[in-house]
């Protein structure tokens, strides 16, 4: 796999690769999950044209996951990571998010953050086996309030959820 960044006529491939990632969700009893839109193409293109959206493309150079982020309050934060089926357990995901702590370790951002499901084995778990930490909902800054906020109005609450930051330094 060759980590990369994201390219503008390949926005709508990471779309396909959101909504097979999100058939997993449906597997679990979630199907409001799978069902949900992925990222718009503006939102996409919005985080392509920042410099924070990487794909993870094949030999011949399709991507098969992706992953967007933006800055929250002096950290880079995962907004979404996803692995096509096809292509998961590979790694991949991994390689994505350092990609990530890379690029903010060189902005000089002293941590990761994210917000994921606490009972889904490839959220919150996994998340931890990469050195990332639940924070406390004392702990959270005022962007990660703003964004639990903004995912509570979205009903993604029905489920357990969490903040979690990975520190760089």
């Amino acid at each position: 796999m060759h980590i990369r960044a994201a390219r503008v006529d390949e926005l709508s491939v990471l779309q396909d690769i959101e909504r097979a990632a999100g058939e997993c969700f449906r597997e679990i009893g979630m199907p409001e999950i799978a069902d949900d839109e992925p990222p718009s193409l503006g939102e996409l293109a919005r985080h392509q044209r920042a410099g924070l959206a990487w794909v993870a493309a094949d030999d011949a150079g399709v991507p098969v996951a992706y992953l967007i982020a933006d800055r929250v309050d002096g950290n880079l934060h995962v907004e979404q990571v996803s692995v096509h089926p096809a292509s998961a357990h590979r790694g991949i995901g991994r390689s994505l998010l350092d990609r990530l702590a890379a690029r903010a370790m060189s902005e000089g951002a002293p941590a990761l953050t994210l917000t994921t499901f606490t009972e889904v084995p490839w959220n919150a778990p996994y998340y931890a086996r990469l050195g990332f930490l639940p924070l406390a909902d004392g702990d959270l800054t005022p962007g990660l309030e703003r964004i639990r906020r903004h995912e509570a109005e979205l009903g993604l609450d029905r489920w357990p959820r969490t903040c979690m930051r990975r520190a760089l330094r």
